[in-house]
């Protein structure tokens, strides 16, 4: 249900994406659009640790373990109050300091840009309230297993942004985008997992308390969080505060980031959020075994697909990205997003692995050691991106990024295996290499074949393009697959990407 969600919400994206593009381009006024998302992302990581939900989720299933659901909603509805009032406090702050930060962060920026800047920061500010409210309140449906709404909520945020432009930016230009995502934070985050928690049965208990041991027990777990720092977070500031001083040039790489992040989404964080309530079952009940055993299968799925997927992003990423051309964005803003996403193509099973082994950490309840992991890692990474930066310009942060994510998730998964949580040793090495072999000949094959359609400018050439490559990728994985016996398009058609683990099994250590 997440994936097809996901592929919809992904089509949303680049139709929103395209839209962007078409009608404000690439440039000043679209980096300031950007860049505006980096203060409320900051405020929610650093206060709620950004991970609301997934920290939750431990706390509401031992309860429900226990068969105390009144606990539970007890404990929902402290973490909900108390948090409510922290980041109202901290979202007021922001709107006060806003030019402070748009300063200090973005210092390329020129006056008229940095102005732009912080007045969209201003309105996409209180959104993050309602992003951490529906993320509380869809925890309790998590634990339940019910999807639908975390299916939907992507949806509708998309959207949201889409008709925002629409239906305004005659009046109010590019904040009418700004207004759109609160709109579409408001009713795809905080009202739908409202109703879906309230018809799920959820009893709310006006309790405010700083001292509850529910909420010092989901402060415990968050604050790792909320003082350390992810590069998977890290990545998207630091790309902002070099790739700003290119005009047009930030705009260029979200772009890119965006089209990779349609596939990413589809395989890697649905499949991350279908299998944290499963990973935390499975730890509550401690099944160590059932529980290595459900994060390897998750893991080396996820990268089986994740290899065959950079093979067709590889192969035909110039036609994909072409598609953007038009309007504002011209066929060298197109070429040059193209260049970034080829490379960002090289890291998608590295993106998709690194949110399952950091949600086996926090089903375990163990968010310190990948909160250190993280902050020591963007740590070492940032003299890299300033490096790689100044030496092949924002070329150079996109390469940047993945060998920032490479080291994030070699060292989250050298530590599971530390922690003797999870063994490398376990994953399915077979299937990965049968996947690598088939992707590595649907790239040269699809490379090759595509040379061989009569190119037409315009995209109804790059539609054309895109049909024959897709075509021959999928047949050449297909046959591959088939003649060295993976059991992956059979493991694809049950579903079981990031599904629920097999029954319980013989108990080991």
């Amino acid at each position: 249900m997440l994936m097809i969600s996901s592929l919809l919400s992904g089509a949303l994206g680049l139709v929103r994406t395209k839209y962007i593009a078409f009608v404000f381009g690439a440039g000043r006024t679209t980096d300031a659009y950007n860049a505006a998302f980096n203060l409320p992302d900051m405020i929610n990581y650093f206060l709620v640790g950004g991970v609301a939900s997934i920290t939750l989720v431990s706390i509401l299933n031992r309860h429900r373990e226990a068969g105390d659901e009144e606990g539970a909603d007890r404990a929902l509805s402290v973490v909900l109050l108390a948090m409510i009032a922290v980041l109202g406090t901290g979202i007021l702050l922001a709107e006060i300091f806003a030019p402070v930060y748009t300063r200090v962060f973005f210092p390329a920026l020129d006056p008229a840009t940095a102005g732009l800047c912080t007045r969209l920061t201003r309105i996409l500010l209180p959104a993050q309230l309602f992003f951490f409210v529906g993320g509380v309140l869809g925890s309790r449906l998590l634990v339940r297993k019910i999807f639908l709404y975390q299916a939907v909520t992507p949806l509708i945020y998309n959207l949201g942004i889409i008709l925002g432009g629409v239906l305004l930016a005659r009046w109010y230009g590019i904040d009418s985008l700004a207004f759109g995502v609160l709109a579409g934070a408001f009713v795809g985050s905080l009202l739908l997992n409202a109703v879906g928690a309230l018809r799920a049965g959820l009893r709310f208990f006006p309790i405010f308390s700083l001292r509850h041991p529910d909420f010092l027990e989901w402060l415990k777990l968050s604050l790792p969080l909320m003082i350390g720092v992810s590069l998977a977070m890290a990545d998207k500031w630091i790309l902002s505060y070099f790739a700003t001083a290119d005009p047009g040039g930030y705009t260029r790489l979200t772009n890119a980031k965006a089209l990779f992040n349609a596939p990413l989404v589809i395989v890697g964080a649905a499949a991350g959020a279908a299998s944290l309530p499963f990973f935390s079952s499975l730890y509550a009940q401690a099944r160590a075994y059932d529980f290595n055993a459900a994060v390897n299968r998750a893991v080396s799925r996820l990268l089986a697909v994740a290899f065959l997927l950079t093979a067709w992003m590889s192969a035909l990423a110039v036609p994909i990205v072409d598609l953007l051309r038009g309007g504002s964005y011209t066929h060298g803003d197109a070429l040059a997003t193209a260049r970034y996403f080829s490379i960002f193509a090289l890291s998608l099973a590295l993106w998709s692995a690194q949110g399952i082994y950091a949600r086996a950490f926090y089903a375990a309840r163990n968010t310190l050691v990948p909160a250190i992991s993280g902050t020591v890692v963007t740590c070492v990474s940032i003299p890299i991106y300033a490096l790689l930066f100044h030496r092949l310009g924002v070329e150079g942060l996109a390469i940047a990024s993945n060998l920032g994510i490479l080291t994030h998730t070699v060292a989250l998964a050298a530590l599971l295996h530390r922690f003797r949580l999870v063994s490398v040793a376990n994953l399915e090495f077979g299937e990965l290499a049968r996947a690598a072999v088939a992707a590595a000949f649907a790239f040269s094959a699809t490379t090759a074949a595509v040379r061989f359609v009569p190119h037409r400018a315009g995209y109804r050439g790059d539609v054309i393009i895109l049909v024959v490559g897709t075509v021959v990728w999928a047949a050449l994985c297909f046959a591959v697959l088939q003649l060295s016996g993976s059991k992956l398009i059979g493991q694809l058609r049950r579903r079981k990407i990031g599904g629920p683990p097999p029954p319980k099994s013989a108990q080991s250590t």
